[in-house]
């Protein structure tokens, strides 16, 4: 299980590291990553965070590891800020940050539903281990993760998609290099 959960968290991860090293090699700026020169805070807070959460998260679903004692709630204290830090900083970057060409008021929105259900999982999971109440717990932390994982969901969607039918759209869920009518 970890070993799917961790090839469906490497093509965010991936793109992630190529976003850091063109924020840090001086890449060219352009209109689709101005944004993130002009603020790289949240950017490389959401990118690091996320590299965590989603791959560490991975190794909480072993149940050989969940036994043995200690790792599984010394890992939770690195996942959780890590995934509350992922959930705000894409919420930041939602808000603050200027759509892209190509995404609309839906994504928008769908960013600021998913991300505030992620940070809202994750609080809800950490309040139900502070009651000892470990299948709550578990259940709101899967969910956190779920969301938290679901780029990469994209992402093996949207390649198909991209081979079959060409560069989606807003509707689709991807940016289309189409012109804006």
């Amino acid at each position: 299980m970890a070993a799917g959960l961790i090839l469906l968290s490497l093509i965010p991860v991936i793109a992630g590291a190529a976003r850091l090293t063109e924020l840090t090699g001086g890449a060219a700026v352009t209109p689709q990553n101005a944004r993130f020169f002009a603020s790289p805070v949240p950017v490389v807070a959401h990118i690091v965070s996320v590299t965590a959460y989603s791959l560490l998260g991975a190794f909480q679903f072993l149940p050989s590891l969940r036994g043995r004692r200690g790792w599984h709630r010394i890992a939770g204290r690195v996942l959780a800020p890590a995934g509350l830090l992922a959930a705000l900083s894409g919420l930041w970057m939602t808000l603050f940050y200027p759509l892209p060409p190509g995404d609309g008021p839906a994504l928008f929105v769908l960013r600021l539903v998913f991300g505030s259900a992620m940070a809202a999982s994750i609080v809800l999971g950490i309040a139900a281990i502070m009651r000892r109440d470990f299948v709550r717990h578990g259940a709101w932390m899967t969910r956190g993760y779920a969301i938290g994982v679901a780029a990469g969901t994209q992402a093996l969607t949207g390649l198909p998609w991209m081979l079959l039918v060409g560069t989606p759209d807003e509707p689709t869920g991807q940016r289309s290099s189409a012109p804006r009518g």
